[in-house]
């Protein structure tokens, strides 16, 4: 197989988030690596591109997602700190040119995602899924 560990798969914000997301407050910071021989913590630099990497929280709008699925990290790989579109509180986001990479948690052994970015901004009006169908209630 031609895939290396940590594969960066070009993925559309729409497929990501089919119901759209928002960002959760106050949640944009320079993402830190630990170093477990010295115990500090320094910026992360992205493996491939060396740049800096910024991490934001967003809640996935999708409303068939329990309550402990909704929120998830974002990895925004830039030189300058993101800025949101409007400032506001819970405010609909979009991200471009975003990747996903697999990974298995070695605590848990589970299956995750680390979702990154190159920039967010003001939602575009993509069409959101459509509603889930209502179930018989026989």
């Amino acid at each position: 197989m031609a895939l290396s560990g940590g594969h960066r798969f070009s993925v559309r914000f729409e497929d990501v988030f089919p119901a759209g997301c928002v960002l959760v407050p106050g949640t944009i910071a320079q993402a830190e690596d630990y170093d477990e021989k010295t115990g500090k913590r320094s910026p992360s630099k992205d493996k491939i591109t060396q740049g800096r990497v910024w991490q934001c929280r967003v809640m996935d709008l999708d409303p068939e997602l329990g309550a402990r699925s909704r929120e998830v990290a974002v990895k925004i790989l830039a030189e300058v700190q993101p800025v949101p579109p409007t400032n506001g509180m819970f405010e609909p986001v979009e991200f471009t040119d975003m990747t996903v990479t697999a990974y298995v948690e070695e605590k848990t052994k589970r299956l995750k995602y680390s979702l990154r970015a190159s920039g967010m901004v003001k939602p575009n009006g993509f069409k959101t899924a459509p509603a889930p169908a209502p179930k018989d209630g026989a």
